[in-house]
């Protein structure tokens, strides 16, 4: 088998905003190219996390294999080295097997991470430092860890949850070490070029119809249970501010079962918090460079057009022969 790095291998990517269909799409290219999937979600990763982060559920994998779902418990640890080192035993596999890679999620950073096999340098620690930092976020508060952020690298201080404490105190610790934001550093890293041959797509929508679609998924993720789904995860023992419950929908459910709020309004945080997060997710495409628009209006929503248009874009690469 060719070595991993090898800029030949095939990959294609399929990305965009949450809620815009992208899971569906998914399906129909694997069939048509011989592809298996890689979830590049930062939820589905996690056993027991089915309704919110809107898991694909077997019988709509129609036989296409799918990796990263479910592989980790909701207490364990995920980032973004951990999503690499899952990715690259993946793709050992797919490529073993003559198959086409098909990354599909709306996590940008771990996209971007992959394509361009960017180093976060996970390995230089500070242990000392590190359990200082761990004291000051139980005492104080992780917004004390966050204005600490702030006045070494601003740009990290924005880009981190103010309660993700652990990414917070590893920028800190960077810095420490490095005298050097982590920002910084991984900017450097983002320059490189492409690892792989890969096609990168971007399904979008208007923007109206996008908001409206992830209002509608909201309120069908209430009728799925997924109000029951925290309550479970919380007798679990999942805490608030673990990695696991960052994510959107189940920080908000964590507030109204704390008390901290009415479930009306903890629904419409999230259906806030979604909304911003594709806004968010939208400005990250754009900055990419080489990723290929499918505005699905322009293809008056006919996913065999949209299909179409990515095959074609897959034999121009030399993805798909001609």
């Amino acid at each position: 088998m060719q070595e991993l790095k090898d800029r030949s291998l095939p990959m294609v990517v399929l990305s965009g905003p949450t809620g815009v269909g992208k899971t569906k799409l998914s399906i129909a290219l694997a069939k048509a190219i011989g592809g298996e999937v890689i979830s590049a979600d930062s939820m589905q990763v996690y056993e027991y996390m089915d309704v919110g982060s809107a898991k694909i559920r077997p019988e709509e994998m129609q036989g296409v294999p799918h990796h990263l779902i479910s592989v980790l418990k909701p207490w364990e640890d995920f980032n973004v080295t951990i999503f690499q080192s899952l990715c690259k035993e993946a793709l050992k596999g797919i490529y073993e097997r003559g198959r086409i890679p098909i990354v599909v999620g709306g996590t940008g950073f771990y996209v971007q991470a992959l394509l361009r096999d960017v180093n976060f340098t996970e390995n230089e620690d500070c242990p000392e430092y590190r359990k200082q930092l761990e004291e000051i976020a139980k005492t104080e508060g992780p917004e004390v860890l966050n204005a600490m952020l702030r006045k070494v690298d601003p740009a990290s201080a924005d880009a981190i949850h103010p309660r993700n404490v652990k990414r917070t105190i590893r920028a800190l610790e960077f810095y420490q070490l490095t005298k050097t934001p982590i920002s910084a550093h991984n900017e450097t890293e983002r320059q490189k070029k492409w690892a792989y041959n890969a096609c990168y797509f971007v399904l979008n929508d208007d923007r109206a119809r996008l908001y409206e679609r992830i209002e509608q998924r909201v309120d069908e993720m209430m009728e799925q249970g997924l109000l029951k789904e925290v309550e479970k995860l919380r007798e679990m023992g999942c805490k608030r501010d673990s990695t696991a419950m960052q994510g959107l929908g189940y920080k908000e459910l964590f507030d109204y079962l704390d008390g901290e709020c009415s479930l009306e309004k903890a629904v419409d945080k999230i259906k806030l918090s979604t909304r911003h997060f594709a806004k968010r997710q939208l400005t990250w495409f754009r900055r990419e460079e080489g990723v290929i628009w499918l505005n699905k209006q322009e293809y008056d929503y006919d996913e065999e057009k949209i299909l179409g248009v990515m095959l074609e874009k897959l034999k121009d690469a030399k993805i798909l022969k001609a």
